[in-house]
């Protein structure tokens, strides 16, 4: 280490009290030397047995600083309640609990990181609209975002969360311009950095958004969810070792990590499995059309709320669809039909293509159709119920499954076909189903 850049951590170390600018210049000296990440871990034990005794006041805010680069989210709050109570300690708190997605928690510690004087208001006010807009209240986000926008639109935080909104809002591409421009003004900023990273890589994009899960996983906290997409992309780019250290990663700090140790299995079983590459790269670029959003195209709210009305969530979902099918549902009409039409032209598609004969499309059979829901207490559980591993997790969110409901309309031959889904992933859900007495719909 460099003697200059070691004399200046120990006097950072070695100050009565942190404020979180001096978490942040201690972040910037760790990460010019090589062993960032074993020296705050060498720096949490060394700090933890000051004076024998469990820290307390400026010690446990050290503490807690620390745990937080570490991800170690729980463990910073459980130190934290011991600390000196001023703004610093607050807003730290604040991010433990959105990082653990506890955004009411988050918001009210917010609020008393303000009142105890941390300036200026722009900043609370932003993490405010992050929080709502993350707890899906995004009606409120929007208004904050707006009304921020004299005072704060020349801030990288302001593009992050416009960009948060409209992308869960399900305007893609004005996010990702958003996010664009976020780290136009600040390179590093983490959250702009994932959320770009994540467009990139739902749009096929796996290049970039393999080097921008690089740069979020260089800086602490790490996004878990980096690693895990990271090693899903180096995985399926051939790269298993690589993909294990990332996933193994995650697991040094959360040993029972369920999706991490499933996919860390995947990865070992992939390395001896063997595949027509040719094939798979033409299903891949089949798919990475198919599989995109119907929600990424600006479409009117009548249209949008009737192809979600009848269970049509991707472009694939539409060519399985023919005209008739859609004008004969409830409020669809002419317009929303040309609409439809000239949105599928500009990907060289139309409807009713995978219902045709001699259409290259037309091993994707008919669109799964509807079907009623039994138990609404049941079916209507989230996916993530389930505990899937990252992969299969990640292809029924790429098919637009959001809950058990959706899940049992889908036939195993549609799980097949989405882009890196493969048999075990298939055993996978079946499994899971099977435990709450359900199945996947049967082909044909």
């Amino acid at each position: 280490m460099d003697a200059m850049i070691k004399d200046q951590l120990d006097a950072l170390v070695q100050q009565d009290t942190w404020t979180f600018d001096d978490y942040q210049r201690l972040l910037e000296l760790l990460f010019e030397t090589s062993d960032a990440a074993s020296q705050l871990r060498q720096l949490a034990g060394d700090l933890g047995e000051v004076g024998g005794a469990t820290p307390t006041g400026s010690d446990a805010l050290k503490l807690g600083m620390v745990h937080y680069a570490l991800c170690d989210f729980a463990r910073a709050l459980d130190v934290l309640n011991d600390a000196t109570d001023n703004k610093d300690r607050r807003y730290v708190q604040a991010m433990c609990y959105k990082h653990l997605g506890r955004y009411e928690d988050a918001l009210g510690e917010i609020d008393r990181a303000q009142a105890r004087g941390w300036d200026p208001p722009e900043d609370m006010d932003l993490a405010r609209a992050e929080l709502l807009a993350l707890s899906g209240d995004l009606d409120a986000a929007a208004k904050q975002v707006k009304a921020l926008e004299k005072s704060a639109g020349e801030m990288a935080q302001w593009h992050y969360v416009r960009g948060l909104v409209d992308e869960l809002a399900g305007y893609a591409e004005r996010a990702g311009e958003a996010y664009i421009k976020a780290r136009d003004i600040n390179p590093t900023h983490a959250g702009a950095t994932f959320r770009l990273a994540y467009f990139y890589d739902l749009h096929g994009h796996e290049e970039e958004a393999v080097e921008l899960y690089k740069e979020c996983i260089a800086r602490p906290p790490v996004y878990t969810h980096a690693l895990l997409n990271l090693a899903v992309l180096l995985e399926d780019a051939g790269r298993y070792d690589e993909a294990a250290r990332a996933v193994r990663s995650v697991l040094a700090a959360n040993p029972n990590h369920l999706r991490a140790r499933l996919f860390l299995r995947d990865i070992r079983a992939a390395k001896n499995m063997y595949y027509d590459e040719d094939q798979a790269r033409r299903l891949a670029r089949r798919n990475a059309v198919l599989d995109i959003p119907v929600t990424d195209f600006e479409l009117s709210v009548r249209a949008r709320n009737c192809l979600k009305k009848m269970n049509i969530h991707t472009l694939g979902d539409l060519i399985r669809t023919t005209e008739s099918e859609l004008l004969g549902y409830k409020n669809f009409g002419e317009t929303s039909l040309t609409e439809i039409k000239d949105m599928l032209a500009a990907k060289g598609l139309h409807l009713g293509q995978a219902l045709e004969d001699d259409s290259e499309y037309a091993d994707l059979g008919p669109r799964s159709p509807e079907i009623p829901l039994k138990d609404d207490g049941l079916l209507s559980k989230p996916i993530e119920d389930l505990n899937l591993s990252i992969r299969a997790a990640r292809a029924l969110e790429t098919l637009g499954v959001t809950s058990l409901g959706e899940l049992v309309q889908k036939s195993e031959a549609e799980l097949l076909a989405c882009k890196n889904f493969g048999q075990t992933s298939l055993n996978e859900i079946r499994e899971r189903l099977a435990e709450h007495d359900l199945s996947l719909r049967e082909n044909g």
